[in-house]
Order: structure tokens, then sequence, then C-alpha cells
């Protein structure tokens, strides 16, 4: 029986930026392209627009709820470049005690570390929002927080940042450009209104996944984790993601251990140009 079925909901808006989800960008470096080992290319494909990911939600077997992250458009200001992404997190109809809807934008500048952040939950018959301006020549990150369509702000707050920061969403796209250079990583991290850092372990293992979606095994590169701060209700600690083994990337699997135990966050449907979740092939013994 799920204990605390909406604080683990409501998690899950952290844990697929873990996938998901550092203060500098490292560029791929080209790497062996034989299907027996890593088949990432050089060139970096990870930013498509019109990419959409869904993914279904689920605790000790049962589906609570579905997160789909979208890629919508490019676009520029003064202070440059970005990518424009949203994510639904949404549970069921029919889960006891679970009725979380929560909404991220974000403008994502290049090569990847969070520009403008944005989320709307629901309260009630309210949205609680948070907004995070990331001024980095004034070192600085500016919260605000209020409630959606009132024109209002209850709370404000400057954080003093000294380095490019990852909010929830972005870490998400962050992963995936930096999963293919096998280093060990701290990233400074925003969320929840407060800093903390992410540790990823990139020094990948390649490996199969099955998932509902593909009749087939997925090939996929493997790496750990651990979120080194303190998210909603309390929640932190380590995670697994399993990212297909291509140029793109894509977040194929996740699992992070939380109070309640073991969630797992699976790839169901996708919409993004020339792609599909690459086969398995078993390395040949010489």
């Amino acid at each position: 029986m799920v204990r605390h079925p909406k604080a683990a909901m409501r998690f899950l808006i952290v844990i697929v930026a873990l996938v998901a989800s550092g203060h500098r960008y490292h560029a791929v470096p080209p790497v062996e392209t034989t299907p027996h080992r890593f088949q990432v290319p050089a060139e970096d494909l990870v930013f498509q627009v019109g990419e959409e990911l869904t993914y279904n939600v689920s605790y000790a077997g049962v589906d609570i709820g579905q997160v789909r992250v979208k890629v919508a458009e490019k676009s520029s200001d003064a202070k440059g470049s970005y990518f424009v992404a949203y994510a639904y997190i949404d549970s069921y109809k029919g889960i006891p005690f679970v009725d979380l809807h929560t909404v991220y934008q974000n403008h994502i500048e290049e090569p990847c570390n969070a520009h403008w952040f944005f989320s709307r939950t629901k309260d009630g018959s309210r949205w609680i929002t948070d907004t995070y301006e990331f001024d980095y020549p004034r070192r600085a990150a500016y919260i605000y927080q209020g409630i959606w369509k009132e024109n209002t702000v209850a709370n404000r707050d400057t954080l003093r940042i000294d380095t490019l920061y990852q909010d929830g969403l972005s870490l998400f796209f962050y992963a995936r450009k930096t999963v293919m250079t096998h280093e060990k990583v701290k990233i400074p991290t925003l969320v929840n209104r407060k800093k903390g850092y992410t540790h990823i372990d990139f020094t990948v293992e390649r490996t199969k996944e099955e998932i509902d979606a593909v009749s087939y095994p997925v090939d996929v590169v493997h790496f750990e984790g651990e979120a080194k701060f303190v998210g909603v209700f309390g929640l932190t600690g380590g995670f697994e993601g399993w990212f297909s083994n291509d140029a793109a990337r894509v977040p194929i699997l996740a699992k992070m251990k939380v109070i309640i135990g073991n969630v797992r966050i699976e790839l169901m449907k996708w919409t993004r140009s020339g792609w599909t979740p690459p086969r398995y092939v078993e390395e040949k013994k010489r």
C-alpha cells in the first residue's frame, strides 16, 4: 500500500529532471562507432524542436502518473539563443489520494544551462507558481512565488550564484548532453527554491533494457547519480538512468529510491523525427 502517494508524485518533478537529471558543459568526444561499443557520434543531436517524450510512472507495479517533456521552439533575446521546453506532470485519474498537476516551462541556453524557469502546480482551485530568473553577469538568481493569473507575488528572494546552474527541467537535457563524456560531474542545481548539487557518474556501461513500448531489447547506456539537495517533502537520494545508445541519447528508463520505495519511469511513446529506439545487438565473440 502506498503510504504517501501524493508525496511520491510530487517528487517525480525532480526525478524526471534527473533521468534524469554542471557548471560547465563538456563537449562529447569522438567515440568508437562500432555496434559492439558506444555508438554515439561526435555531433550533438540532443535538442530537436518538436521532440515530445512521454513517460509512465509507477510505484510497486502500480501506474500512478505520466510525465510529458516537449521541446517547443528555439528563440533568442538580448542574452543569446535558447530552447523553450515544457514538462507536464499529471497523476492518473482514480489513484487514491493523488491529484497532482504541474507544468514546467524552461528556457535553456546553449550549450545547456538554465536561463529562465517557470512552474505552476495545482493546489485546490488555485495554481501556485515559481519563477527563477538567472542573471549570470550579476551573479544572482531571482526567485518569485505567486498565484497564477492573479499577477501577485507572495514571496521573493535573491540567491547569489557564482557559476552556471541547472534547474528541474534543464537538468534533464544536461544529462543527455553529458552522458557520453565518461566523467563524474558535480552539477550546481536550483530546485525547490534552494541551491544544491547533483552528482552523476557518467562512466557509463553499455547494456540492454526492455520496455513495454518496444518489442525488442533497447541498446542503452547506464549511469548512476545522487541528488545532494533536499527536494519537495524533504526527499533526496540516489537514482539510475538508462539512455539510448545513439546520438539522440533519449532517456529510456529511470529508477529512484525514495522514502516510500522504488519509483520507475519508463518511456511509453515519443515524437522525434528520424528516431526509433536502437535495437541491442550482442557483441560478437572473437
